[in-house]
């Protein structure tokens, strides 16, 4: 069964290019990750929040990959001050 997560960030404006940036990372390394079907990230159209979307081809694969991501040295995951609030993160699986 494929499955989904949607997380949806708000970064301060002051650091909306870098926390895109580290999206993108974040991204990268997903989509190397065994059993992803994609990664992608957008902006809202007024621009307050980043929304990533990963796909996997199974809860498995999802597990395995959110491992691989956590572990992955070269990136920023931290929440902190760099966000104006809460991410929101939402898990989807296909029916």
């Amino acid at each position: 069964m494929k499955v989904a997560m949607v997380g949806h960030h708000y970064p301060h404006a002051a650091h909306r290019e870098e926390f895109v940036s580290r999206v993108r990372r974040t991204a990268e390394v997903f989509r190397r990750t065994p059993g992803c079907l994609s990664a992608e990230y957008w902006l809202t159209a007024d621009g307050d929040a980043v929304v990533s979307i990963v796909r996997w081809e199974s809860e498995e694969a999802s597990r395995a990959s959110l491992a691989a991501v956590q572990a992955a040295p070269e990136l920023d995951l931290v929440f902190d001050e760099r966000e104006v609030r809460p991410r929101e993160i939402v898990r989807l699986v296909a029916p």
